[in-house]
């Protein structure tokens, strides 16, 4: 089973035991955030990053650049604290 396949499965799941009126709720704040044009502006599926440096957990610095010689590369972003 494919990621969107996965989605799609965890969506239904939570569509079915979701209160109606949340559901309602989610769906015109997605429908809101598609037609604001928002969606135009973030990462689509090919884009390019553009290369970076960073210091690891250990203080090494690497690049993007480097990892990708080494093959795929998954971007992970945590939001701190907050």
């Amino acid at each position: 089973m494919g990621l969107q396949q996965k989605l799609d499965t965890l969506k239904k799941g939570f569509e079915g035991q979701a209160p109606k009126e949340v559901v309602e709720i989610m769906h015109r704040a997605t429908a809101d955030l598609e037609k604001s044009g928002i969606l135009d502006a973030t990462v689509q599926v090919g884009d390019e990053a553009v290369d970076f440096s960073l210091k690891n957990a250990d203080g090494k610095e690497f690049s993007l650049k480097e990892l990708l010689s080494e093959g795929p590369v998954v971007l992970s972003f945590y939001r701190g604290k907050w």
